[in-house]
């Protein structure tokens, strides 16, 4: 067997995050490691007949990002379905794709927007009407999700789920009503999102072979994104181990272009205490592999702890049942060296949950498990000390960036300053690190969070944190790389550029250190390597892309016209796609219809062929035939 790398990428600017070699411009690459760290003039030379080589032609370098908290296994399962609002800058556009996506969507099959937005981000700072949704979706069934908060159904999405005037109210929720007792199409979550999830879930499901190209599809644009592992926090409705059959075939297959650590959600009020007996009998603690391994139990430990953001409606007090079902749970988890996660958004939960904890730490050590709360938005100081004591965690996520608007409007913006308290956190050394908690109540772009945490700004713009709670640029980035090995148990094997540590990299389209502040939401990856193979790749490195899944199925699936985040954003060929279609409709600028400009909407990003059906679903005269 040869001792030469089998790859070699050079004339780059690495930033390493390895502290004793902060800065390379060429690496090493063997066997899914990084082999060598340094100067292109000592890596080069240990280059074989065999080695391939990598140009950088002088871009940036950053090890691969990894999100501390994303439901990746449930959302693969639905993304080849979804409509993605994520990114979208004004409902006038997100309504056109929705219309477009209507117009190609056969019954019985729903349009749905499930999260990922807010209406902040938009121009008009609104969410579309019901009438609006009746409008453009008269016979189909449109699911919109809200954050956390509400969704909005239209009439023919009634229809399809049964809610009508005898329908009761459901526990932990509201169906909004009319004068005459009819439901009007608004579902309320109060205080949690069980309506939601449960009026989702009436909705068409795809085959096995279906989610298995879905669920490609979900890692191809997080590959894009930069994205090359996650931790799954689990997720309501997915059950375990039924609803991991998909995510586990493709990582028998070897299809997996994520690291995924997976934590166990457990399902059942009232039967927590039997799911995790149940489970720690049938599942071991780090069962699987480099890139699939069991990661511990939560992010939902037991029901009567779980303190849902809603940021429109006043704090839930969680009930007097808490603790004791609870410390069953934890008590379990703590004989079985398991670690946990636990949901937890407001400091009044964190404080119990943390008597809940102290009381068993007293009878059974907790040293060496990774444990850790999530969210952890308006946790005090005295808690943060408390955990630093217990030798837990926090993983923080950026829901604010999403909800800020409304935690001023009921707290004010002395409160908001430090929700959460990162720089606290990290000050008082305390593990931390960051992620997204996608993909509902937030976008699954990562580029979105760096942004938050180094901006302190919403993506509707409204600054949240005075610069002194701000982040610097490299300790953002350490929050979403080597800080979140800690979470899996995975420190020093990867989250560094580092000898010895996966070779997981990615080439960012522009360079993080460098480019406005107002551009890091906007980055994405020209180059994205899992254990050395490339995942993905775009621009100058295109050429390299062989890890493409066959087209998103069904072949109405949204994600086939209209990509992913930020995609009719994304460099390319926008211009001889704008040519073609201006030179298809004849029109120099608008085409007329709600004011749309060819030169400038994201349907530039539409191939061609889809150009004409898509303004021909909004009535564009231009592209009648």
């Amino acid at each position: 067997m040869s001792d030469h790398p089998d790859l070699i990428l050079h004339r780059g600017l690495f930033t390493t995050l390895d502290r004793s070699n902060p800065q390379a411009n060429a690496v090493a690459i063997k066997d899914g490691v990084f082999t060598a760290v340094g100067h292109e003039q000592d890596v080069m030379k240990l280059a074989g007949s065999s080695t391939k080589l990598i140009d950088l032609k002088g871009r940036r370098v950053l090890p691969g990002l990894i999100d501390n908290h994303l439901h990746i296994i449930r959302g693969g399962l639905n993304f080849n379905m979804e409509l993605r609002w994520d990114g979208v800058r004004s409902l006038a556009d997100a309504m056109a794709m929705l219309k477009a996506q209507v117009a190609i969507t056969p019954p019985p099959q729903w349009v749905r927007v499930v999260g990922g937005f807010t209406e902040h981000q938009f121009a008009e700072k609104r969410l579309p009407t019901i009438d609006e949704l009746n409008a453009a979706a008269p016979d189909t069934p449109v699911f919109l999700l809200h954050l956390y908060d509400r969704a909005i159904l239209n009439g023919a999405a009634l229809r399809a789920v049964g809610y009508d005037k005898d329908t009761p109210q459901p526990p932990g929720g509201e169906i909004v009503r009319d004068a005459n007792g009819n439901p009007t199409g608004l579902l309320l979550a109060k205080p949690n999102a069980a309506i939601l999830y449960a009026t989702l879930a009436k909705g068409p499901k795809l085959p096995f072979d279906y989610q298995l190209n879905s669920t490609r599809h979900f890692m191809r644009e997080l590959n894009r994104l930069g994205v090359t592992g996650a931790i799954d926090a689990g997720g309501g409705f997915q059950n375990y181990p039924d609803d991991y059959a998909v995510i586990q075939k493709l990582a028998d297959d070897g299809q997996l272009t994520i690291r995924l650590a997976y934590n166990l959600f457990t399902q059942k009020p009232k039967g927590e205490k039997d799911d995790f007996l149940r489970w720690t009998q049938s599942s071991s603690y780090k069962q699987g592999n480099d890139y699939f391994r069991h990661n511990g139990a939560g992010e939902m430990l037991v029901f009567s702890a779980a303190d849902f953001e809603d940021f429109r409606v006043p704090r839930p007090d969680m009930p007097a049942e808490m603790e004791g079902e609870l410390e069953e749970v934890v008590r379990i988890l703590v004989q079985n060296k398991w670690p946990w996660r636990l949901h937890a958004t407001y400091d009044e939960t964190i404080s119990r949950a943390l008597d809940v904890f102290e009381k068993v730490n007293q009878d059974t050590p907790l040293d060496g498990l990774h444990w850790f709360f999530d969210h952890a938005e308006t946790i005090s100081d005295h808690s943060i000390d408390r955990i630093a004591a217990l030798g837990g965690g926090i993983a923080v996520q950026h829901r604010m960036a999403y909800q800020g608007e409304y935690f001023v409007e009921r707290y004010g913006f002395g409160a908001a300053e430090a929700t959460p308290p990162v720089k606290t956190i990290l000050e008082k050394g305390v593990k931390v690190s960051a992620g997204t908690d996608a993909t509902r109540v937030a976008s699954y772009n990562p580029w979105v969070s760096l942004s938050w945490l180094v901006t302190g700004r919403t993506v509707g713009g409204l600054r949240l944190y005075p610069q002194r709670n701000c982040l610097d640029r490299e300790t953002a980035l350490r929050m979403w790389t080597e800080n979140v090995t800690w979470f899996s148990n995975e420190e020093g094997r990867k989250g560094r550029i580092e000898v010895g540590q996966f070779a997981d990299l990615i080439v960012p389209d522009r360079d993080y250190f460098a480019c406005a502040e107002a551009e890091i939401a906007d980055i994405s990856s020209d180059l994205t390597m899992v254990g050395g193979r490339i995942v993905y790749a775009a621009s100058d490195f295109k050429s390299l892309d062989a890890a493409a899944p066959p087209p998103a199925m069904p072949d109405w699936s949204p994600v086939r016209r209209f990509g992913g985040y930020g995609a009719w954003l994304a460099k390319g060929d926008d211009g001889a796609v704008r040519a073609q279609a201006m030179q298809m409709c004849g029109c120099a600028n608008a085409c007329g219809v709600h004011g749309h400009d060819h030169t400038r909407s994201w349907s530039s990003r539409l191939p061609v062929s889809d150009l004409k059906s898509f303004w021909g679903a909004l009535g564009c005269a231009c592209w009648a035939v």
